[in-house]
């Protein structure tokens, strides 16, 4: 098998801790729609203490420490945040900041999709768009297309967290064979 075609582990972040989140669903439905030769882990963020660089000094905290080893063990990240105010949520900010630290950082040249639930018409478009700019100052490399902005999420999945909604599965489908396509063509 050539390094074009190898198979691709992603991790999946939510920015959302709520237990009935519609970020977190919708990162399970990209585990169960993700292509042929795609893994995708799920990174837990909710464990993290608030960043505090007198901390990192003495030594990264496990969760941190945690969380930057499995970015880097991963072929490529995906986002899935929720917008509060504007932007993205102050724990996935946490996880960032927490994950970006010298000495070095895993964000670097990784291959990044983002993608978003919030029960408001623009799904996410902030929040995503303020992160695409935290990730040109950790030089990740985001997918441009598709955006997958899921609006009002409360329509698009069931009682259990299924997403039922049959255009926003095709789109996260297409997000992740972007990502694996783009994964591959960086290697």
């Amino acid at each position: 098998m050539d390094h074009k075609n190898r198979p691709v582990r992603i991790i999946g972040i939510s920015g959302s801790l709520r237990a009935g989140s519609f970020n977190t669903a919708a990162l399970r439905a990209a585990i169960e729609l993700a292509p042929e030769g795609v893994t995708i882990e799920t990174a837990e963020i909710g464990d993290l203490p608030l960043y505090n660089d007198d901390v990192r000094l003495v030594g990264f905290p496990p969760p941190a420490q945690r969380l930057r080893e499995q970015l880097s063990a991963a072929d490529a990240i995906l986002f899935v945040t929720p917008e509060y105010n504007y932007s993205i949520p102050g724990v996935l900010k946490n996880a960032i900041d927490w994950a970006s630290r010298p000495p070095s950082q895993p964000f670097d040249g990784k291959p990044v999709a983002i993608m978003g639930a919030s029960g408001g018409i623009l799904g996410t478009a902030r929040a995503q768009y303020q992160l695409r700019q935290m990730l040109i100052f950790l030089n990740a490399f985001p997918i441009n297309k598709p955006e997958v902005m899921i609006g009002q999420a409360p329509t698009k999945f069931d009682e259990d967290g299924r997403l039922t909604d049959e255009p926003t599965r095709d789109f996260i489908r297409q997000l992740l064979e972007a990502l694996a396509a783009w994964t591959n063509r960086l290697r």
